[in-house]
Order: C-alpha cells, then structure tokens, then sequence
C-alpha cells in the first residue's frame, strides 16, 4: 500500500521531470533524485530530495522509482547501466520495487525492461504523458499506463499527484503505443495549426482574433489553445523541444514499418521536423515548426 511514508526514487529532472517530481515533495513524499545534470536537480534538493549518486543508488533508496528521461538510449543506460553511470535501476533494486518509467521510448524497450525486471521479482509501468510542460507544471498531465493492472491500479495515489486522467491501455509496452498515437494526432495537428496561421498572415488576417474566431469550434484543440498563442508572440521556448518529438515520430514510424503500416502523414511530419532541426531548432518547441512551413517554396 502506498501512502506518504512510500520512499520514491526519481531519475531525470529536466522541463517535464522537475515540476513533477516537485509536485511528489509537495505531496510529503520522501523523495531520493538522480540527474545527468545534477544543477538540475538542485532547486529539488532545497526542497528536501536526497541526491543519489547514480540511477542504481536511487533505486536502493526506495520502493517505487519513476524515470522521466529524453531519449531510448538515456532510458536503456538507466535501467541496464553502464559504466558512466555506475549501475543501473535494475542493479539497485530490491525485489518488491516497482519501476514507473514516465519518459516516451520504444515499446520493445519497455518490453525488454519488463522483462529484465521480471527476473529480479519487479514489477515494472511503461507510463508515458500528454500534456507538455503546463500539464507538468499544473499536474495536469494524462497518463497511458501499460503493465500489470493491478500495478497500476496500486499506483493512483501518487499518480494523483502528477496528472488528472490515468489511462489503462493494458500490457507491458502499451502505454508506449499509446503515445505513438497520441504524438500521430498532435504531429498532424501542430500542421494544420501552424499553416492556418501561415495562411491567415499571408491573408492579412489579425492572427490573434483568427484563434479567438476558430477556437470555439471544430477546430478547437489543446495546441491552438495553448501553443498558436505562444506562436503569435514570438515564444519558442520549448514545452516539449524539437528533438524530443523527432524522436517520437522517428520510434512511431519504424513501429509503423513493423506492423505493416504506411502512414503518410506520418512522414510528412518527421520530414517537416527534421527540416526544422537543419536550421538549429532542435531544442526549441514542437511550435517553432512555423518557421519551416514560412519558408516552403512553391513546386
């Protein structure tokens, strides 16, 4: 049973990780912290986190350990270790221990981690979530949970504390395709809103009264909401940075391939955002996707 003398493990502290572990300590968790970049761990440590060595430290200080970090191989090094890191979650970790990893992989990764961990009498969550740095900061974030349904189930009061909706989606990995098709919507998305605003400065439209007009119907969405604002003034700073999501659309597309799948959009948008990266982007917003779509020349 999990209740606030729970010891939590928290692994990677970066735009999305650090409000949410914050939100842990606020709950009167006791919370142990590891990141690849311990400066950004610090403002959690003022607030009570007890710094741990490496990813294997963390998980030796407690009883769940969630794990938010950018990219598969960062995900793989936590859990398996290497030499840099001096051990890995699945070295530290006692048996009982449930594992949460909160960052988007691949669902063969989770898999692989599952059942590493099996051996070793852990349960393991792939928990990937929607809703960038202001469903971080407002825990306000959705969560597609894949694993053991009583894991999850086990795991609402702390969940409770980081989002609003826990979504079940069934096996280990699941959570993970569920986030492919979550970032499939909002890659398509981010297009038609970014050439909508494209099209409505070319036009000579007042952009910010176009979004006012727009919004209240079927066009009404979360990145219109929340990030064609940001657009309109020029903000590029990152919510959820460009090489984060070319590599989510990178892991969906060869999912894709896996099972099958030609999904044009799909490649569309990761030609769009790589093109994004070439012109130095790769750590601003997913919403900086303006500048490529400006620039297009006519065939």
């Amino acid at each position: 049973m999990i209740d606030t003398n729970t010891k939590i493990g928290w692994i990677g502290t970066g735009v999305m990780g650090a409000p949410m572990c914050g939100h842990i300590l606020s709950a009167g968790y006791p919370v142990s912290v590891h990141s690849r970049s311990p400066g950004k761990a610090q403002a959690l440590i003022d607030r009570g986190a007890h710094w741990c060595a490496s990813p294997a430290d963390v998980a030796r200080a407690s009883d769940v350990v969630f794990t938010m970090v950018g990219f598969p191989d960062e995900v793989e090094a936590v859990y398996f270790g290497t030499p840099g890191l001096h051990g890995g979650v699945l070295e530290g970790a006692a048996a009982g221990t449930i594992l949460v990893d909160m960052s988007t992989t691949s669902p063969s990764l989770s898999r692989r981690i599952h059942e590493a961990a099996a051996i070793k009498a852990l349960e393991t969550v792939d928990a990937p979530v929607s809703g960038g740095d202001v469903g971080a900061k407002n825990a306000a974030l959705t969560v597609m949970a894949g694993g053991n349904r009583d894991t999850v189930a086990a795991l609402q009061p702390l969940f409770d504390v980081i989002a609003r909706v826990v979504n079940y989606m069934g096996a280990a990995g699941n959570g993970q395709h569920a986030k492919m098709c979550n970032q499939l919507v909002v890659a398509g998305t981010m297009i038609g809103v970014c050439e909508s605003l494209v099209y409505a400065a070319r036009a000579g439209l007042d952009c910010e009264k176009l979004i006012e007009a727009i919004r209240p119907g079927a066009a009404g969405c979360w990145t219109l909401d929340n990030l064609a604002p940001r657009i309109n003034r020029d903000d590029f700073e990152p919510g959820f940075m460009v090489e984060h999501f070319v590599k989510d659309l990178d892991i969906a597309l060869r999912e894709a391939l896996n099972m099958g799948l030609k999904l044009p959009g799909l490649e569309l948008a990761l030609d769009l955002y790589r093109r994004l990266q070439q012109t130095g982007h790769s750590r601003s917003g997913t919403q900086a996707l303006i500048h490529v779509l400006r620039s297009l020349p006519l065939e």
